[in-house]
């Protein structure tokens, strides 16, 4: 009996089309699906803020209680002691807002940088855009910065000499939101500078220190009218006009010049756009980094 021999098929493979497992997706592709985890995002940076301080007695009472006592020790050394606010008016208040708002972009920038080496296990069990891990962690810090901005306010209002509610006091929130797009942009790039080098965390805190003392935050940039130079670097600083255009809304009740708009603005749009290229170009790195 014949048995009829099987037929060879030859089918055609476009190696064009297929995709390496793990491939880096487009940058387009990559901002699509950071969109498409956006509930994720959310609920890991909720869930983080109620657990942050969970091991401490006091728990959440430190998000405030920092900068109060940081507050007090900068007020007695450069208030009472160095008397670096005496042609400041309402030293109180400028020097808490300084206080509280850098305290802001310190604990995202600081946290973001440790957002791919303290979440290793997750990496290395999923598939996700890691951009998710340094955005959650930013929105996270805003979240955490809600009691404290209202703690910044009360104390304005109830600290001698008290500042008047405005209706300007409402321009705080764009000032904060373009706050919170240079910490994302700022973030996502020391994020991949520490995944790589570690030693880019202990740079980054006297980083932060230095960058404390270019922003004028407990004392006028006045101190520099005789160097034009110096004022002029210091005044395209993004946190000195974070604080700058603070302190003109909440205590000299005027509202920011377009110019403070614009450069703060520059600076958080066009550090997102870099922050977000330099760390998508990595993207496929950051698990075998670990």
């Amino acid at each position: 009996m014949n048995v009829p021999q099987p037929t060879a098929v030859t089918t055609s493979v476009n190696l064009r089309r297929l995709k390496r497992v793990g491939a880096r997706p487009s940058f387009l592709d990559y901002l699509v699906s950071l969109w498409d985890y956006r509930h994720f995002i959310y609920y890991d940076a909720k869930a983080r803020v109620r657990t942050g301080n969970e091991q401490d007695k006091l728990g959440s009472a430190w998000l405030i209680l920092s900068p109060l006592l940081n507050g007090l020790m900068f007020y007695f050394v450069m208030g009472i002691l160095l008397h670096s606010g005496g042609k400041i008016k309402n030293f109180v208040a400028y020097l808490i807002i300084g206080v509280f708002l850098f305290q802001f972009t310190t604990r995202s920038i600081n946290a973001s940088s440790r957002a791919i080496s303290s979440n290793r296990n997750v990496i290395h069990a999923f598939k996700f855009p890691r951009a998710t891990l340094v955005i959650a962690t930013n929105v996270r810090e805003l979240l955490s910065n809600v009691p404290v901005i209202v703690t910044m306010l009360i104390l304005i209002i109830i600290l001698p000499p008290n500042e008047q509610i405005s209706m300007r006091w409402l321009l705080l929130i764009p000032i904060i939101g373009l706050q919170l797009i240079f910490n994302l942009g700022f973030g996502l790039i020391m994020a991949r500078l520490a995944a790589r080098f570690n030693d880019a965390n202990h740079i980054l805190s006297y980083g932060m220190r230095a960058w404390m003392y270019l922003s004028c935050m407990f004392f006028s940039i006045d101190r520099f009218a005789g160097m034009p130079v110096v004022k002029s670097i210091m005044e395209h600083n993004p946190l000195y006009q974070v604080l700058f255009m603070a302190r003109e809304t909440l205590i000299y009740n005027a509202t920011p010049s377009w110019r403070s708009w614009t450069i703060l603005a520059l600076w958080a749009f066009s550090m997102l756009a870099i922050g977000a290229i330099f760390f998508w170009k990595a993207e496929e790195s950051y698990g075998r980094e670990l």
